[in-house]
């Protein structure tokens, strides 16, 4: 077993047997502690009495919506949601990621993809945890310094307008986590712009062109196409 983050119980809910058992499996090979849930209304129990350190969600349960489930876990926990679902449509994802979902993969998928996107939001969840988290997130030539409210490249500095600084920031605090055009749009220009996606495209277009090494084939502000913004330190 090869892995970069600790140990973690995880908590999985998912009505198909098989896929449980699939599920189970790989994560059991990273380390990981697993409790199984095979319905909406045990997994909600699970997830508040176990306290699991990530959620693996199945969207189509036979007892309720997994989108009502985000809902009522956002309510009072931060634990990272991966969904795992059969609904590949873009407004599946979004309307999954806007209900608080962390990552989303469409079935079917492999046990290494899985692997890596849970490893993935443990690292960023820890992060965020810490006290007295670092105030500077370096990636590639750039260093973002959130207590000084400034960017380098190369340790010079880096002129960012300010609308191009608060999306860096909502994207860089949170890597690995899918960001919607709706949750940029929120964060950054407030809850009176939620359908002017194209602000996000056009500023976005911008912040790549100074942040990147090559903004056509951008390694950092990733995009997921129909549905918003990765960041990958």
């Amino acid at each position: 077993m090869t892995t970069d983050t600790q140990p973690a119980r995880l908590l999985v809910i998912e009505d198909d047997a098989a896929i449980r058992r699939f599920v189970r499996l790989a994560l059991e090979a990273e380390g990981h502690e697993v409790v199984e849930a095979d319905g909406w209304r045990r997994g909600l129990i699970d997830a508040g009495t176990r306290r699991p350190d990530l959620v693996v969600l199945d969207l189509g349960l036979p007892d309720g919506d997994g989108i009502d489930l985000i809902r009522d876990l956002r309510g009072w926990s931060a634990m990272p949601v991966i969904v795992l679902s059969a609904r590949g449509a873009e407004a599946d994802k979004i309307a999954a990621l806007d209900a608080g979902a962390d990552d989303y993969l469409v079935k079917p998928f492999g046990a290494g993809e899985l692997a890596a996107r849970v490893r993935a939001q443990l690292r960023r969840h820890a992060r965020t945890a810490e006290a007295g988290a670092d105030t500077a997130i370096e990636f590639g030539r750039l260093r973002l310094d959130l207590l000084a409210r400034a960017v380098t490249r190369d340790g010079a500095p880096l002129h960012l307008t300010p609308i191009e600084y608060r999306l860096l920031v909502q994207l860089a605090t949170q890597p690995g986590r899918v960001l919607t055009h709706a949750q940029l749009l929120r964060a950054v220009w407030g809850p009176g712009h939620a359908e002017d996606t194209h602000y996000v495209r056009v500023h976005m277009a911008n912040l790549r062109r100074k942040v990147e090494d090559d903004a056509s084939r951008p390694r950092h502000l990733v995009t997921e196409a129909g549905v918003g913004y990765r960041f990958v330190a």
